[in-house]
């Protein structure tokens, strides 16, 4: 059994995973000064008496690293993931700092598609793998090289983000894209390569900007999509396919057992229709089990 949990923390985004192996994996981070202890908190007890914790940045955007100086004070970050980049930006806050300083420090593994690692991907007699694999970026693809240039001039870093895969062996597929705009998703379509998906994470918080092209859901094929939190007037809501709305219900939760997932969120008035009912309780308030 493993947990995928993504944390309700306003337009932003920040999860973690609690691998059904020695590992422990945050992924991206925006926390402020009401949340901050009691996510952190969480994040203490829940990775407790794993051998490995890592963090890993889809890019550096300040809703994707906000209270990482916080995050670091208290789990100190000595397994830094991010892609290879020299992002700029003009408001230099203690966070970005603090990114800047973890990107370029001998703690950070730059990542690409392709990536390898023990114990993020490889194993040995030591312990399992976490089961995490890098999808993007194709370092030499024309528009990823370009948005690193845009964003070494201090332009948006969306376009530098990072694609994530999530496996457990005949089990789910999870998979995040970062901020991933639709206008660039469309132009390195020929050169991205993505798998069936059980659990997607819709880029950029499920905003218009960001919804994924049809070509690329329809090779995916998600059983489920997970929208983020941002006004509702700039969302997508992926209409056809089964969805969760992060705005309405809070922190989600995906209890992974086999092929069965049973999902909790933080809103105690949330429901969803196509979820099957199993009557589960492992946390607060359950809304079914999606059956792979």
């Amino acid at each position: 059994m493993s947990i995928v949990k993504s944390l309700s923390v306003g337009d932003g985004d920040m999860f973690y995973i609690k691998h059904n192996t020695d590992s422990f994996t945050i992924i991206d981070c925006n926390i402020n000064d009401d949340n901050k202890k009691r996510i952190v908190d969480e994040l203490i007890r829940e990775s407790s008496g794993k051998g490995i914790t890592r963090f890993i940045s889809t890019h550096p955007d300040g809703d994707h690293f906000g209270g990482i100086v916080y995050l670091n004070s208290r789990m100190p970050i000595i397994n830094f993931y991010c892609v290879k980049n020299e992002a700029t930006k003009d408001d230099e806050t203690d966070d970005y700092t603090k990114y800047c300083e973890l990107r370029d420090s001998e703690k950070a593994f730059h990542i690409e598609k392709g990536s390898s690692r023990k114990w993020l991907n490889a194993e040995d007699d030591t312990r399992k793998s976490a089961g995490v694999n890098i999808l993007w970026p194709v370092t030499n693809n024309e528009f990823y090289k370009q948005a690193l240039v845009d964003a070494k001039e201090g332009c948006s870093p969306n376009n530098i983000s990072a694609i994530i895969k999530y496996s457990v062996k005949d089990s789910v597929t999870v998979l995040w894209l970062g901020d991933l705009e639709t206008d660039f998703m469309e132009n390195i379509k020929d050169d991205v390569t993505l798998p069936k998906v059980h659990i997607l994470f819709a880029p950029h918080h499920g905003r218009k900007t960001g919804k994924i092209p049809s070509n690329l859901l329809e090779e995916m094929k998600p059983d489920l999509i997970i929208i983020g939190e941002a006004d509702s007037v700039y969302l997508d809501y992926y209409q056809g396919y089964n969805t969760i709305t992060q705005n309405s219900a809070g922190d989600v939760t995906l209890d992974i057992d086999g092929k069965k997932v049973h999902i909790y969120v933080s809103s105690d008035t949330y429901s969803v229709d196509f979820l099957d009912e199993e009557n589960k309780s492992a946390y607060d308030n359950y809304i079914g089990t999606l059956n792979l």
